[in-house]
């Protein structure tokens, strides 16, 4: 028997729960820091853009009305599924520079803070919403609400936990995402999309697109449909034009630049709502 031929694998989008090519049919390559290793990643357009946002927009009701419990047993399931794939996630990422420790403790924390953002989503209403003192015979509380789709331009480094610092706060709310993946190795997000749909996590929850923030990072902003937009990805060159197309919508903005757990971050993501009610004599 000859020598067998390897099976190269384009790595694709993630769309409502789906991994298609990009409609405009175009790859870029991936070369790992040495040079050894090179594989086409599908580049999306600004109409996968669009597709991801519908897919987003379809998937929010039912996500946003499910419990703060049930979401919180898909996050942990999600972490369980990174676990799982732990071995994959430091080989790429070893591949795009990092050492081998390195690569290893990188995927320990980002399977630790999905965990960490799970146990807060039953727990964040609590702590961030509150009884309001009034003078009168009322009940007035306030609760945190999702804003809806958000919009994500992934940081390039660190790689895995920069992403999901990013991801993990926006869906426990009960949000839904648009992820524009970095550049520098996108194989680790498309394969973070993988432990995503074997993870529970409904169609359209999640939407990542592989390409350039450049080129996708100004759509997203400037996209009607989009209530919030996390930037830290971007250049901060690009940021003032970006804020300005997300204020045409009075998009909500953020940037940040730790990938530590944050509770801020969640809250970053909701609206308050406040609601009146008599009190019973």
């Amino acid at each position: 028997m000859g020598e067998r031929m390897a099976v190269r694998k384009t790595y694709k989008l993630y769309v409502d729960g789906g991994f298609p090519r990009s409609e405009s049919g175009r790859t870029f390559p991936f070369v790992s820091d040495d040079g050894s290793e090179v594989v086409q990643i599908s580049r999306a357009s600004r109409k996968d853009l669009r597709m991801a946002v519908r897919a987003a927009r379809g998937a929010l009701a039912g996500w946003r009305g499910r419990s703060g419990y049930n979401r919180g047993q898909i996050l942990y399931r999600v972490a369980e599924m990174v676990e799982d794939r732990a071995a994959t996630f430091a080989a790429q990422l070893e591949l795009g520079g990092s050492s081998v420790s390195g690569a290893r403790a990188e995927v320990a924390e980002a399977a630790d803070l999905l965990v960490w953002y799970a146990g807060w989503c039953d727990k964040y209403v609590q702590v961030i919403g509150n009884m309001n003192p009034v003078a009168g015979p009322f009940f007035n509380i306030s609760v945190p609400e999702p804003v809806g789709v958000v919009g994500m331009a992934a940081p390039s480094a660190p790689v895995l936990r920069g992403l999901v610092a990013g991801l993990a706060p926006v869906i426990s709310s009960g949000n839904t995402a648009v992820v524009v993946a970095a550049p520098a190795q996108p194989m680790v997000a498309i394969t973070l999309a993988e432990a995503l749909a074997t993870a529970d996590v409904p169609a359209g929850v999640v939407n990542i697109l592989t390409g350039f923030p450049e080129e996708l990072a100004p759509w997203m902003a400037g996209h009607m449909d989009v209530n919030a937009v996390d930037l830290s990805g971007v250049h901060p060159e690009a940021l003032s034009d970006l804020e300005e197309a997300a204020s045409h919508n009075l998009k909500r903005t953020g940037r940040w630049e730790s990938p530590d757990a944050n509770l801020y971050r969640i809250s970053a993501f909701t609206e308050i709502k406040t609601v009146w009610h008599p009190k019973g004599r």
